[in-house]
């Protein structure tokens, strides 16, 4: 037996979606993807699609009666725009919930994924700065 592909499991979910969230997170994921080309999906979580670039951006869920994009190290990015609308009293994780009729501010998202891949980025510099630090023998 041949194993999916992420992708096949993120379109699956997308065509089992028949109402407004199957076209809803196919939007998202279209602008999600456009905001950079080295964007990988994932399928983890028993059944969640998950964007990364140099560790996690942002998780995609259909839930009853909204879609909610889940950003990983949303506290920790700019939002001029406002798109976070939910969990904004955590720590690390902001959320977008998004209902039905809504409409998608892309150039914001896409530079919130952008934010989001930067702060991945400048973190595992930092990381890798203090391990080659941490084997010098001074």
């Amino acid at each position: 037996m041949i194993a999916m592909a992420a992708s096949e499991h993120i379109d699956d979910l997308i065509a089992k979606l028949a109402d407004w969230r199957g076209s809803m997170l196919a939007e998202l994921r279209k602008t999600i993807l456009a905001a950079d080309s080295n964007i990988v999906e994932d399928w983890k979580w028993m059944g969640s699609p998950v964007w990364s670039r140099d560790g996690h951006i942002v998780v995609g869920n259909a839930h009853k009666n909204k879609v909610k994009l889940t950003f990983s190290q949303g506290a920790h990015l700019p939002d001029p725009e406002k798109l976070f609308n939910a969990g904004l009293d955590g720590k690390q994780w902001r959320a977008i919930d998004l209902f039905e009729g809504d409409k998608i501010n892309k150039p914001a998202l896409k530079k919130l994924i952008q934010a989001a891949i930067q702060f991945n980025q400048q973190k595992q510099q930092a990381r890798q700065l203090k391990k080659h630090r941490a084997g010098k023998t001074d």
